[in-house]
């Protein structure tokens, strides 16, 4: 389920939601009451296998693209 930051503007308390996405938009109080808060923009980590995961110990191909190591900037 999808974790939501918000502050509160009355107390300047950060605390975070867990709601089902179709939830997103809906209002949250803060832990101590007070229902005028935000929800703040938040970034996502994604995490995988890597090169970790692979056989043999590969890793990656890295280069081709522009700042990939082939365009040489």
């Amino acid at each position: 389920m999808p974790r939501y930051e918000f502050r509160c503007r009355a107390c300047g308390d950060t605390f975070e939601v867990n709601r089902p996405m179709a939830e997103a938009g809906q209002p949250a109080s803060c832990p101590q009451g007070h229902t005028d808060t935000v929800k703040l923009l938040s970034t996502v980590a994604v995490t995988g296998r890597g090169g970790a995961g692979r056989a043999g110990g590969a890793t990656a191909p890295t280069g081709g693209g522009c700042c990939g190591g082939a365009c040489g900037c």
